[in-house]
């Protein structure tokens, strides 16, 4: 099942993921704070599932009846390690949001020999990496629904949606 707002397995993600931010200060409750900075300090995907915060999120799911293989659980701690970088919310397909240009400039925010190299991804560790070292460039923003089902259900599907999503910068020859 994929993750949307209108589900419980993505009220459950999007609630958890706002407990690590700290912006709303009507909230109650203290935001994640050290829970966030764990996992952000991950460098791969078994670190992410040691930590508490993650721990937490997958009990949750479950309680919720989210059931995973082996392979989308692990390919949910690479979503949460990167949610973990992500400061806010982006309702655009993350693939959009890399093509972007930022204000005042012409090239995208993601280079497009960067993106295909996410997209040629060998193993999740290699795209775990890729997408921590691409969240600085989009802002620390993004589609948080995208990004874990991107993640969970990486293929050539996922690929191709996201070839489509991408804006290929125009060459001067196509005008």
């Amino acid at each position: 099942m994929r993750f949307d707002r209108k589900n419980a397995h993505g009220k459950v993600l999007h609630e958890w993921w706002e407990d690590l931010q700290e912006k709303n200060p009507a909230q109650k409750r203290k935001g994640d704070r050290a829970g966030r900075a764990a996992l952000r300090r991950c460098a791969t995907i078994t670190q992410i599932v040691l930590t508490p915060a993650y721990q937490r999120l997958f009990h949750k799911l479950q309680q919720a009846e989210w059931s995973a293989t082996l392979v989308q659980k692990d390919r949910l701690a690479a979503a949460v390690g990167l949610l973990a970088h992500v400061r806010d919310e982006d309702d655009q397909p993350l693939a959009k949001t890399m093509s972007a240009c930022a204000e005042g400039s012409d090239r995208p925010n993601v280079s497009e020999l960067r993106f295909l190299r996410l997209l040629e991804s060998p193993d999740l560790e290699t795209l775990f990496t890729g997408l921590r070292r691409v969240l600085p460039l989009i802002a620390h923003k993004a589609n948080i629904f995208d990004l874990t089902n991107s993640l969970i259900f990486w293929g050539d599907k996922v690929k191709k949606d996201w070839a489509y999503a991408y804006d290929w910068p125009k060459k001067s020859s196509d005008a």
